[in-house]
């Protein structure tokens, strides 16, 4: 593995992003209208709803999280893509580079892709709604990477079926991550679902950071059991993940695929 190809690739991802404003307006436009647009159901509901009014920036703090999970995933999958629509993928594998360091070059992208997108959003909220989500402390952190790790590997599997399918599988790196919202327990506890669907709820582990979420806001209590299954389940993700398109790009290398992709 080599540190030198993977920060030429990060670099290189950098600086196309300085250099088109709407690829930069594109990071932050989204968390910042979802922040703004939940930031004034919240404020309405903290009027009309004991169970919010008990905690107040509950939404604005889901709807944050929600994002970094959102993020994550597109951070790794359409960046991917970018490189497919210009046909860039064999020249990038003509070269020494490892499938597994482009891995962690769109890894580390996708990292500060979301940081900077959600942390604007984060800090309009405090001078929207005077909310800060900061204020959880250590517990944001380990929410924020369990949330990252998530949207990697649903990242990485996206990526694996348009590598294997071609960009006609695009669409699901739009419409993937919104299957598990529901089950998620994003704005509501997962008690509200019916019992069958709370099994499946269990096993995502977006929806143990959610539900920890709440207690955190709720009841100043970091449960550690949701911690420790959502990294447990997390690291099963990122496997299967890794495996996934560890294996499609071999098949696509094998076929010669790599050369053909493109728009």
């Amino acid at each position: 593995m080599s540190l030198q190809r993977i920060s030429a690739l990060v670099m290189r991802y950098l600086y196309l992003m300085r250099s088109s404003w709407p690829r930069l307006i594109e990071l932050i436009y989204w968390p910042t209208m979802q922040m703004i647009l939940w930031g004034f159901i919240n404020q309405f509901f903290v009027g009309h709803s004991e169970w919010v009014a008990q905690a107040a920036g509950l939404l604005i703090g889901a709807v944050l999280l929600w994002d970094v999970l959102f993020r994550a995933q597109l951070g790794v999958s359409v960046v991917f893509f970018e490189e497919m629509y210009s046909r860039n993928l064999g020249h990038l594998f003509v070269s020494p580079l490892r499938p597994y360091e482009l891995v962690l070059a769109l890894l580390t992208v996708s990292f500060l892709r979301t940081s900077i997108g959600v942390g604007v959003a984060a800090g309009l909220a405090v001078v929207l709604y005077q909310y800060s989500i900061f204020e959880m402390g250590l517990p944001l952190v380990a929410f924020f990477a369990n949330l990252m790790v998530m949207g990697w590997a649903i990242g990485l599997m996206v990526v694996a079926l348009v590598l294997r399918y071609g960009l006609g599988a695009e669409s699901l790196a739009w419409a993937v991550i919104f299957a598990v919202a529901p089950v998620s327990g994003i704005y509501y506890p997962i008690s509200v679902l019916p019992g069958w669907l709370q099994k499946i709820a269990l096993l995502l582990p977006s929806s143990h950071v959610f539900e920890g979420m709440r207690t955190v806001v709720r009841e100043q209590v970091f449960p550690l059991d949701s911690f420790w299954m959502a990294v447990l389940l997390n690291m099963i993700y990122l496997s299967v993940g890794l495996a996934l398109y560890l294996f499609a790009f071999h098949t696509a290398r094998k076929r010669g695929l790599l050369l053909q992709m493109g728009e």
